[in-house]
């Protein structure tokens, strides 16, 4: 048996479609009750990342990091998922108060503070990226309905505009100082803006992806940016071309691409393959066919093993072990 391959030699080897040592993996969760201070955030993620030894780490924040600098309230019931009590656009003029924030104070400051304390924690052998949304889908959240933004794009967009840039130019310099604070690039999340349930190719081309790819822009100088197309009848195959290093969809739903349709479609790295169901099943044999599955699929060249999104808190670890010790 030949010498194991490093996490960064292996996630190389993969982005040029060449064998590696064993297959590649990396999941991520919430832990709600460690989200609120970046000392939290960061011993949740370190603890996450030394039980399963994954090729990369995705820093999980809470997931309304990014609407709070403009004013979105949360609170946590009892230490569960987040709920929102308020958010700052509740009519079509409320859109010009939405202006650029700092990039390093606030909500952003305690995610940069978190990045560097994970960063010293780890050292830097460990693949590291932080997570951030697309501009579509922070002022998405800015809103107390999908179909609230959806109206304001189709009939006002005049006055959302001005918003969006904003919001882009705040994420453009935050994604920037994550690399300067020790992240090696981002995740760039769509949510479930990037679905033809919601809007079409043609808005998305306008709305949307103009701004994805300001973001990106700011990171083009890291070493690992992965793109997540989130949800129900993605626009995963509009977004291919996008500049990134790898993409996550969710490839056990069947109105997304397989991923052997997703193989012959884009030169990134495949990341998916395991359901939720998978995760939390009883025993692990349902994850180890998925393992199977997607290696069959794939032929190991190009994918590495994750789940559609974000995995349950309940998901087993038994199960995280047994797909650990198969890979």
């Amino acid at each position: 048996m030949g010498e194991a391959m490093s996490k960064w030699d292996r996630l190389g080897a993969l982005q040029r479609g060449e064998p590696t040592d064993r297959g590649a993996w990396s999941l991520w969760r919430h832990f709600y009750d460690q989200e609120s201070t970046a000392q939290d955030l960061a011993d949740a993620m370190v603890a996450w990342q030394q039980r399963y030894d994954f090729d990369f780490l995705k820093i999980n924040p809470r997931a309304q990091y990014h609407v709070e600098p403009w004013g979105a309230v949360y609170r946590y019931p009892g230490g569960g998922r987040p709920e929102c009590i308020s958010v700052p656009v509740h009519g079509p003029t409320d859109w010009t108060r939405v202006d650029r924030k700092s990039p390093s104070t606030g909500a952003f400051g305690e995610q940069l503070e978190a990045i560097r304390l994970i960063r010293r924690r780890l050292g830097p052998d460990v693949p590291m990226i932080e997570t951030i949304f697309t501009p579509l889908s922070v002022i998405g959240d800015l809103v107390e309905s999908d179909e609230r933004l959806v109206h304001d794009l189709r009939t006002s967009p005049d006055l959302v505009m001005p918003a969006l840039e904003a919001v882009t130019e705040t994420l453009v310099a935050f994604a920037s100082r994550c690399l300067d604070a020790g992240a090696d690039g981002i995740f760039l999340a769509t949510t479930q803006w990037a679905s033809f349930d919601l809007l079409t190719p043609d808005e998305y081309l306008q709305f949307g992806r103009p701004y994805d790819l300001r973001v990106l822009d700011a990171v083009r100088d890291g070493h690992l940016n992965v793109l997540h197309v989130c949800g129900e009848r993605s626009m995963l195959f509009d977004l291919a071309d996008y500049p990134v290093h790898a993409v996550n969809w969710a490839v056990s739903s069947p109105t997304t691409p397989s991923l052997a349709e997703a193989a012959q479609r884009t030169s990134a790295v495949l990341i998916g393959g395991l359901s939720f169901g998978a995760l939390t099943a009883d025993d692990a044999d349902p994850a180890l066919r998925e393992l199977a599955a997607g290696t069959e699929a794939t032929d190991g060249r190009r994918w590495m093993l994750g789940a559609d999104c974000t995995v349950r808190a309940d998901s087993r670890h038994a199960n995280l072990l047994a797909l650990k010790r198969a890979l």
